[in-house]
């Protein structure tokens, strides 16, 4: 397994009726990009937010160490 970079792009309604598009990055332990893709859709999945996923890169990352 591999960790992958994940950039998604989330839209926000800041309250006034306009929206606000964050970037937002997440680490994905994955066999392959198309894995990590699917990972982070379904972990959005349930987010009342629209989102989309704009990049995935493989990363260097051996190991994540902590609680």
């Amino acid at each position: 397994m591999m960790y992958y970079l994940v950039k998604v792009q989330v839209e926000t309604d800041n309250g006034n009726g306009k929206i606000k598009k964050n970037t937002e990055q997440y680490l994905v332990k994955a066999v392959s990009v198309t894995d990590a893709e699917a990972h982070i859709t379904a972990f959005l999945q349930s987010s009342p937010l629209e989102f989309e996923v704009c990049s995935v890169t493989q990363t260097k990352i051996l190991n994540v160490i902590g609680n």
